[in-house]
């Protein structure tokens, strides 16, 4: 069995609708994936930008979704937990939640949204940083996935 991660907001490999970046509404896109392996508990993601200038930039931490959760909905507000379930970690714009893309002018940057089944919920506070989810993960991966998003000014 393969999971696999979705979006409304843009097909693999394709521009990421305006609203979903700084230069709209800056909204979280809507996420949706299929079944996850048995044992999974709980669902971690990133969203970050290889493409950034000197180092890879994190737009989204987000951990300890329910292992019953099969999509986020657009525009997840920037709170610590989630009602539904789930922790924000902290993006390199220094805040909780999703910010979204917005490169500098010049080539397409890639966005790659990580998706993560875990088999156990991470004892990570709200405010983890994308290193510490990582190392939190380490021996609890059941299976991942990406979707890859593109956008230029």
């Amino acid at each position: 069995m393969t999971l696999q991660l979705t979006s409304s907001g843009f097909g693999e490999g394709q521009t990421i609708h305006k609203e979903y970046t700084g230069d709209g509404s800056d909204l979280s896109p809507p996420l949706a994936w299929s079944d996850p392996p048995d044992g999974t508990v709980s669902f971690a993601l990133i969203c970050d930008d290889p493409d950034a200038p000197r180092r890879t930039w994190v737009h989204w931490v987000l951990f300890n979704l329910p292992g019953d959760l099969r999509g986020l909905e657009a525009g997840i507000a920037p709170a610590g937990t989630l009602a539904g379930g789930g922790t924000q970690g902290k993006n390199d714009f220094g805040t909780l939640g999703y910010g979204g893309p917005a490169p500098p002018r010049g080539k397409p940057h890639r966005y790659f949204i990580k998706l993560y089944a875990l088999d156990a919920l991470l004892t990570l506070r709200a405010g983890a940083t994308k290193d510490q989810l990582l190392e939190a993960i380490k021996d609890h991966v059941l299976a991942e996935t990406h979707l890859l998003g593109k956008y230029q000014r």
